[in-house]
């Protein structure tokens, strides 16, 4: 195995100053960052993917937000509160945690993913976002997890339990497109791609067979959200 390269650690020092968490094994923290696509073509490090610290971080987050609901919102029925977990921690959050500290920057991806924008990519910024919970959960134990997890998603978690994340972009499309008359709007499945665990769905939305916007999320429904706002998106610009 040829030894890590120095740019690596730089990354995971850049990383550690961003997230306010200090990794005692520094490799949780250089797993965390490796896409698939890194790993495939550098095996000469022998560092795997992210994909399984994704999948911990996942569960992880799941639990954390769900505890969170459990007692803080003695109110809401078991059908609301996975409705909002769900809001809560969808590809759109995580994505808008990941650009906050500019991860997609930090990641470590093949040369194919880089040159077709892979550090922009919402579906990879996400699951680095929970391949780094689980990255955490593993050097320092779910106390250090939680905080992390409350640190990025707090203000996410308000707006939300005050019914102010708005998410709903299917419906805001559909007003929007029939403000002068009947249009035929369809959501059409794209591709999917990734682990059997954590698939995304890229979906693309058609107004009279004419397509107006694809986004991808980690269900259909999420994708179809995305390909909607996408499309509201490019209407807004230009108005």
């Amino acid at each position: 195995m040829n030894k890590i390269p120095d740019m690596i650690y730089e990354k995971v020092k850049a990383l550690e100053e961003r997230i306010g968490y200090k990794y005692r094994n520094k490799n949780y923290a250089i797993n965390a960052l490796v896409h698939s696509s890194f790993s495939n073509e550098n095996q000469h490090y022998g560092i795997s993917s992210n994909e399984r610290l994704e999948f911990l971080g996942d569960a992880i987050l799941d639990f954390v937000l769900g505890l969170m609901l459990y007692n803080n919102k003695a109110n809401f029925s078991e059908g609301q509160m996975s409705k909002m977990r769900a809001l809560i921690v969808c590809e759109a959050s995580l994505n808008n945690c990941a650009k906050k500290i500019n991860l997609g920057e930090l990641l470590l991806l093949g040369k194919g993913e880089e040159a077709s924008g892979g550090r922009e990519r919402p579906s990879i910024l996400s699951d680095a976002v929970e391949a780094i919970i689980g990255s955490i959960y593993l050097d320092g134990g779910m106390e250090e997890a939680e905080r992390f997890i409350k640190r990025i998603l707090t203000e996410t978690y308000e707006k939300a339990v005050k019914g102010i994340l708005f998410r709903d972009y299917k419906t805001a499309l559909q007003e929007e497109l029939q403000k002068s008359g009947d249009v035929k709007i369809e959501y059409k499945l794209v591709d999917s791609y990734g682990p059997d665990h954590s698939k995304t769905f890229k979906m693309s939305v058609y107004a009279d067979n004419i397509q107006i916007g694809t986004g991808t999320g980690k269900s259909k429904k999420e994708a179809e959200q995305m390909a909607a706002k996408a499309a509201l998106d490019e209407i807004n610009q230009e108005k």
